[in-house]
């Protein structure tokens, strides 16, 4: 029992700096010599409390991601790199305002033109976003 309960407080901890997908928490659970049982066995005690949510983290990552200039295939990147299944990544995409708004509001702020779309494009904007920094030249 004392082995189950150090599994939940080592990922507790990790939870109080900042919110983590169930992947990462199996990581660093891993990383501290906790065998599997001891690991499935905290994540779904913690999935059950609401203290692990990979749906939940995937929106709010999303978010916020997309708040700080991030296109659609960064923030995918982002959270497919910290182990968010697919459809919490798919589900997190569809909460946010399209790619395109999101585009031309950097676009209105830097301006138009082949520098605004290349920056678009290392945010991980998709073509179509790309399209509004070239179409405002015309």
């Amino acid at each position: 029992m004392a082995e189950r309960e150090d599994a939940v407080e080592v990922a507790l901890r990790a939870l109080r700096v900042r919110d983590r997908t169930a992947a990462e928490l199996e990581s660093r659970l891993a990383e501290r010599g906790l065998d599997a049982a001891e690991r499935e066995d905290a994540l779904e005690r913690l999935e059950r409390a609401g203290y692990v949510d990979d749906g939940r983290f995937a929106r709010l990552r999303a978010e916020q991601l997309a708040g700080r200039g991030s296109g659609d295939a960064l923030i995918r990147h982002d959270l497919e790199t910290r182990g968010v299944a697919g459809e919490h990544v798919d589900a997190a995409l569809d909460t946010l305002e399209p790619e395109r708004e999101r585009a031309a509001r950097i676009v209105a702020r830097r301006g138009p033109g082949p520098k605004t779309a290349r920056y678009l494009a290392s945010r991980g904007f998709g073509e179509d976003a790309l399209a509004v920094a070239v179409a405002w030249q015309d």
